[in-house]
């Protein structure tokens, strides 16, 4: 194994920890909340908003981090030549070599992540479902992230 491909694939790992560590903690301050309706949206105190604001942000960071290097430096530390490739190559062969379910599984959190990045609703009903379904996809989230702790271990089955 490559040292530098070892030491970017240690370097997203923490990072994705860190990103994971904080969105389980923001999930467990928000869980009294659960689930959000556009009533109790409306009531929600400073706290609570700082809570479900800190799940937004980690849900979209370690999302992101996933995307831009973990999986990257996988394929990097399997020796996998994608680097040059479009995204949708490097999710098709994490996908063939077992560290992702299904590329519509990822394709499902990138959605979830989009509607808090670009397309915020106004509208307190639609909001609350998007929060309800952020919530509920940290555990997708979790679960996606472990399927690459062996390789991250020295172990290189998902």
């Amino acid at each position: 194994m490559n040292d530098l491909a070892d030491l970017r694939l240690q370097d997203a790992w923490k990072q994705c920890a860190r990103h994971l560590h904080y969105l389980k903690h923001a999930l467990q301050a928000i869980r009294r909340s659960l689930p959000m309706t556009a009533t109790s949206l409306k009531a929600l105190d400073d706290e609570a908003v700082q809570d479900w604001d800190q799940l937004i942000l980690r849900f979209t960071k370690l999302q992101d981090t996933m995307g831009a290097r973990l999986f990257p430096a996988a394929l990097d530390v399997l020796q996998e030549a994608y680097e040059d490739r479009p995204m949708i190559d490097k999710l098709h062969r994490l996908e063939k070599l077992g560290y992702l379910a299904s590329m519509e599984q990822w394709h499902e959190l990138r959605v979830i992540r989009n509607r808090f990045a670009h397309d915020y609703p106004e509208d307190d009903a639609l909001k609350a479902a998007y929060l309800n379904e952020a919530a509920a996809a940290v555990s997708v989230l979790e679960a996606l992230l472990g399927r690459f702790e062996p390789l991250v271990a020295g172990r290189a089955q998902p």
